[in-house]
């Protein structure tokens, strides 16, 4: 029978892990790993699920991730960058003149069917590998749930996608079709619903990074929430959050943390508002054969402020970054007097005008940058021949505390629930308010749309929801050029539709 091959990226889920660095498997000189005599041991299998999870973190070698496209797609930020054409994939997102063969749509859909590959072969290959049961079925449903995110992201960037369950030959890929989406949506709930009860309540810190019961759980919630089963979401959602919104749960040890600019100090990785999070590490030792390849946070350098440079004593420490990701007038002025504005937004604005500090304008300039994730002097590599743009160590969310709270509010008020004061609604929408110091407001649709945009910022969620709410055209279009009944959705990858069965999406010209 003709063998199968994998080329396997080995990385740190975090630096307890593994190692601190991106090391590759020992290979053959052509850098081949046959499938049939790789997993043998039940390290072969941890090596394997971490190689999962490296899709799940990974980055364009173009200086870019998941939530700098969401970012630059929204009301709340431009590209930036040093021109109209500087990292152009996230130029054409942010101006809507993407097309099937210009923009970072290719990253999105590799991202999604490498990682899908890699869960897919050890599935198929851990029932045969002699370890513990327990760990064995911690495996799989870890690998199940990342499959599930894997293939919930997909969706909601292209809405027309193949499942692919198993390992499939290479030469037949060509055959593959896509799926009705309803029937990808049933495939994401069983991977789900399968994983939840062989996943741990918590994870020890040297496990940061890992999948639990209550971020499986989280997605699934996400997951009925886009299909609108908004009974089913508050349901699991409600898990998650705990009995009591703003106390700790106490099952699963989750809570919002006193300080919300505490969230973005790299040193409170794995907190207790983490359902999820991106692990980075400043030691990855990344270089520029590669950008994407290391394990240090681009988001970091590419929304720093560009040449940067003090004037006075005490202004902010900023490493100079490359500009983008600038925050809008719009944004800005909604945020500017909320108890968030200082740990979401960078004002170069005033440091320049007030002689604190200096930069030099971006494309597209308004004088507000992202702070959560902006690289400082004091939290660069100090590891000795490492490229400092390229190996910062914050963390990034895929899912936290607050982001739930906000969700399950949503779905009891869209399931006619309660939502009075006093109600679970109210309290979870306030909880998030109150631990910024903010008094309460009444549960409606325009107070949690507000809220979830002041509360996560620059994190990659309000594209996302401004398409759930059906409102992306109406904001977006008059600001970037947004067209509805086209710009829901991204264009297939012309490679994707070369000489396969896979059709072009309907709102980009083609049938499906």
């Amino acid at each position: 029978m003709k063998k199968k091959y994998m080329y396997l990226a080995v990385v740190a889920l975090a630096i307890q892990l593994t190692s601190s660095c991106k090391d590759s498997l020992e290979v053959n000189p052509s850098g081949r790993i046959t499938l049939d005599n790789y997993y043998k041991t039940e390290a072969d299998a941890f090596a394997a699920l971490v190689s999962v999870y490296d899709r799940f973190g990974f980055q364009a070698s173009g200086l870019y991730d998941k939530i700098a496209i969401m970012d630059v797609a929204s009301d709340d930020h431009f590209a930036g960058g040093g021109s109209a054409t500087d990292i152009n994939d996230l130029q054409v997102v942010s101006n809507y003149s993407l097309s099937a063969n210009v923009g970072p749509q290719g990253y999105l859909w590799n991202r999604g069917y490498s990682g899908i590959f890699r869960a897919n072969t050890l599935l198929a290959k851990i029932a045969d590998i002699p370890m513990a049961e327990a760990q064995k079925n911690r495996f799989v449903a870890e690998t199940k749930t990342l499959r599930a995110l894997f293939y919930f992201d997909l969706l909601r960037f292209f809405e027309n996608i193949p499942i692919i369950d198993g390992v499939v030959d290479p030469k037949d890929l060509y055959n593959v079709a896509q799926s009705n989406p309803s029937d990808v949506y049933t495939f994401i709930e069983k991977d789900l619903t399968e994983a939840i009860p062989n996943l741990p309540a918590t994870v020890v810190l040297a496990e940061g990074g890992r999948i639990t019961k209550g971020a499986a759980q989280a997605t699934l919630g996400k997951v009925y929430l886009w299909q609108k089963k908004y009974s089913e979401a508050a349901e699991q959602l409600a898990i998650v959050n705990g009995s009591t919104p703003g106390q700790v749960n106490a099952t699963y040890g989750y809570k919002l943390i006193n300080n919300f600019s505490d969230l973005w100090k790299p040193a409170n990785k794995f907190n207790s508002e983490s359902i999820l999070e991106v692990t980075h590490s400043a030691s990855s030792q990344g270089s520029w054969n590669d950008a994407g390849a290391g394990e240090g946070n681009l988001l970091s350098i590419i929304s720093g402020p560009r040449g940067y440079a003090t004037l006075k004593p005490g202004a902010p420490d900023y490493h100079t970054g490359y500009g983008f990701l600038i925050i809008t007038k719009n944004l800005f002025d909604l945020i500017h007097y909320d108890p968030r504005n200082q740990a979401t937004v960078a004002n170069l604005d005033s440091l320049k005008s007030n002689g604190i500090a200096n930069y030099q304008n971006s494309y597209q300039n308004t004088g507000y940058f992202l702070e959560k994730f902006a690289g400082r002097v004091s939290t660069r590599t100090t590891v000795p021949s490492s490229v400092v743009d390229l190996n910062f160590g914050y963390n990034t969310y895929e899912i936290r505390l607050a982001d739930t709270y906000l969700l399950e509010a949503e779905a009891l008020m869209s399931s006619n629930a309660a939502v009075g004061a006093g109600s679970r609604a109210y309290q979870l929408l306030n909880a998030v308010r109150a631990r910024v110091g903010l008094s309460p407001v009444p549960v409606t649709l325009e107070t949690i749309e507000k809220e979830r945009r002041l509360e996560l910022a620059g994190e990659g969620h309000r594209w996302l929801d401004l398409i759930r709410w059906g409102k992306a055209a109406a904001v977006l279009g008059p600001l970037k050029g947004f067209v509805a009944g086209k710009h829901e959705v991204f264009p297939i990858p012309q490679n994707e539709l070369n000489n396969t069965k896979i059709e072009q999406n309907k709102e980009w010209g083609g049938s499906k």
